[in-house]
């Protein structure tokens, strides 16, 4: 057996168990337990208390709970709604990000704070579509008009942003042009593997087995997920791409392929429970525990970045917002412009990519995530106000004036 301690793991699995725990004792602070798990990791972590160290075991489960982010992300994809002038849209709102941050990205790059000012911009241009959906849901928003849109924009967004990490800051050592070609081959493979599995899928001798052993200690569809996880994430290192691409395409075609859930309703619970219950904790709290919190402290310059950043963000993802002002009106487009500016995990995922590349310096990529920690605190809870004290205004106005009629958004 090698000398390996599981002590500091322990640690890092206590913090994971107690943040939540700690959340359910205060339900009306409604703060995602994200947030909390990576503030945590930065008290507990090397540069302030030293109670958690970043050692091999968690390393390697750090690198399955980014794994596991991702896949869970493209479980949220939802093909049927990328679609019609909705999703045309949302590819144009994508482009008007890009073209918001490049003046704001370069800016950076010449004060010195990032040596890729194009990283920087792919990492402003993600949403998180797992924080977005619950707070729609919250507000009761998923179905409506600002709902739909939102989720495709955000849905376009997070697929963008990773195919572009994918392109340009690969750790292979081809060149963007030769990765196009890479990423369209692992695109064809991952087609292909799709395919063969659908095929699978429909024998009747083949869903009898799934059907009888997915419910048992074989929890078999479960471990073919798993499977395809581990085979994407592996296959997109081979082609000398990012990782991460291929655990969110896994999570896609899991999608593609689960249409029936009534025959196995607690398939989704159980890969969420790996994820949110085990891996993808310890990878938030170690990403807190990387974060220089004395750089930023120390230094007045650093700790400006953040406010810096925050404000990119709303600017490069809540401007696209403004396409939908005409259908929806003034509130409804301010809360899809602050859920859109919503992003943490991918901003975690690039600063921790860009610094292990040397483009992004560490109190820079530090930064960066602090600011997307506040975009999760401030954002979501400003939207979702947005949104249904908006909705009740409209009741008790319908109530009040029953013969004045008003337009919608107005």
């Amino acid at each position: 057996m090698p000398d390996v301690s599981l002590t500091n793991l322990m640690v890092v699995c206590a913090v994971a168990a107690l943040a939540p725990l700690l959340l359910g004792f205060l339900p009306r602070l409604r703060l995602p337990a994200v947030v909390l798990e990576i503030v945590l990791g930065m008290v507990l972590g090397p540069s302030i208390l030293g109670w958690i160290r970043i050692d091999l075991p968690v390393q390697i489960l750090s690198l399955i709970g980014l794994a596991f982010l991702l896949f869970l992300s493209g479980l949220e994809i939802e093909p049927s709604r990328l679609r019609g002038t909705t999703l045309r849209l949302a590819v144009v709102g994508y482009v008007v990000s890009l073209v918001a941050g490049a003046p704001i990205a370069l800016g950076l790059g010449s004060v010195g704070w990032v040596t890729s000012p194009l990283l920087v911009l792919i990492a402003l241009s993600a949403t998180s579509l797992g924080l977005v959906v619950p707070v729609l849901k919250d507000a009761g928003q998923v179905d409506t008009p600002v709902g739909q849109q939102t989720v495709v924009a955000a849905t376009t967004a997070d697929l963008a942003a990773i195919l572009l990490l994918s392109v340009f800051f690969s750790t292979g050592d081809s060149t963007s042009g030769s990765r196009v070609v890479l990423l369209a081959s692992f695109g064809a493979l991952v087609a292909s593997t799709g395919f063969v599995i659908a095929k699978a899928n429909r024998s009747m001798r083949v869903g009898e087995v799934v059907l009888r052993l997915q419910d048992t200690t074989a929890e078999i569809r479960v471990r073919f997920a798993v499977v395809l996880l581990v085979a994407f994430t592996a296959l997109a290192e081979a082609f000398g791409l990012e990782s991460i691409l291929g655990a969110f395409l896994a999570g896609v075609v899991v999608t593609v392929l689960d249409k029936d859930a009534d025959s196995h309703p607690h398939f989704r619970t159980k890969l969420e429970a790996i994820g949110f219950g085990f891996v993808i904790p310890i990878f938030f709290i170690s990403s807190g525990a990387l974060i220089d919190v004395q750089a930023l402290i120390d230094s007045p310059s650093a700790l400006v970045r953040v406010p810096l950043f925050l404000a990119a963000l709303l600017v490069i993802r809540g401007t696209p917002a403004l396409l939908h002002r005409r259908q929806l009106g003034n509130r409804s487009t301010a809360a899809m412009a602050l859920l859109q500016a919503t992003s943490l995990p991918f901003i975690v995922a690039v600063a921790q990519i860009g610094t292990e590349l040397g483009l992004i310096h560490a109190v820079t990529g530090a930064a960066m995530i602090v600011a997307g920690v506040i975009s999760v605190l401030v954002f979501p809870a400003v939207s979702l106000w947005l949104l249904t004290s908006g909705s009740a205004g409209e009741e008790q106005g319908t109530a009040g004036a029953p013969t004045t009629s008003r337009s919608p958004g107005s």
